[in-house]
């Protein structure tokens, strides 16, 4: 999978499908399923270390899981997140997003807009692929005061759109939208001409994320409102993966329910 194929799946309407792995042999199920995107997310601080946030998630521990999880890979793009500030600066951005490719990221994707542009810029300048993340930022929940819908209200959904168009202009390649209303979900997608990932943002996003440890039911206390279990009567981790890949393709997840 490359960044042109991803963009020609918007250009015909053929939704992309993105599933966080931490480790090989996930990495290696998912992969073998058809997933086109694998992340290792900032998430890890959550399912795999146990913290409440992905505050403490270091750089180290990124650039193991990513040398981890990319031994498993054959097809997919692999994206690997920056942690919390690991991109203060444009020059600590750069150092950071080189440890990460050269652990074998394809993609490094880090959360923000115009208060980053610096960063993206000189990412830009020395080719490194990027997927930027808008709406709700996990590692800006303490600022935005707690896991909340972002873009419900005029001036919010308006920054959300115009930091998308001004990732765009920086060269950001993806775009990760994370908790906002469907329909302005929609507008964002409809107005760049970059791939857009949703995760509970509606079914007119490009293509879709899940937390695998969410997509697979084992985390079962405070399950968001845009999380569905699909090894539910699957009868295995590899049908609950491909019940994923389908119901993302065919437009049957996320449903009204799934969504705000």
């Amino acid at each position: 999978m490359t960044l042109s194929e991803l963009k020609t799946y918007k250009n015909k309407g053929e939704k992309i499908t993105c599933l966080t792995a931490y480790d090989a042999s996930f990495a290696k199920l998912f992969d073998a399923c058809g997933v086109d995107i694998i992340l290792v997310g900032d998430s890890l601080g959550n399912v795999i270390q146990g913290g409440e946030n992905t505050l403490d998630v270091s750089m180290n521990d990124m650039v193991y899981h990513t040398n981890a999880v990319v031994q498993g890979i054959d097809a997919a793009l692999l994206i690997s997140d920056m942690p919390y500030q690991s991109y203060s600066n444009a020059e600590q951005t750069l150092k950071n997003a080189q440890l990460l490719i050269q652990a074998g990221a394809d993609m490094v994707k880090f959360e923000g807009g115009s208060e980053h542009e610096a960063s993206f810029k000189i990412l830009q300048n020395n080719n490194i692929p990027v997927c930027g993340h808008l709406g709700l930022q996990p590692q800006s929940v303490i600022e935005m005061g707690g896991y909340k819908v972002q873009g419900r209200d005029k001036d919010g959904a308006a920054k959300i759109l115009k930091d998308a168009k001004l990732l765009e202009s920086l060269g950001v390649a993806v775009l990760v939208l994370e908790c906002v209303p469907a329909q302005l979900a929609k507008i964002v997608s409809e107005s760049v001409s970059i791939p857009t990932i949703g995760i509970g943002a509606g079914v007119d996003c490009d293509g879709q994320v899940l937390v695998s440890y969410d997509m697979l039911g084992i985390n079962t206390e405070h399950v968001p409102k845009f999380v569905k279990n699909f090894l539910t009567n699957s009868g295995s981790i590899k049908n609950a993966v491909n019940g994923f890949i389908s119901a993302v393709k065919k437009q049957e997840f996320p449903s009204d329910q799934h969504s705000y």
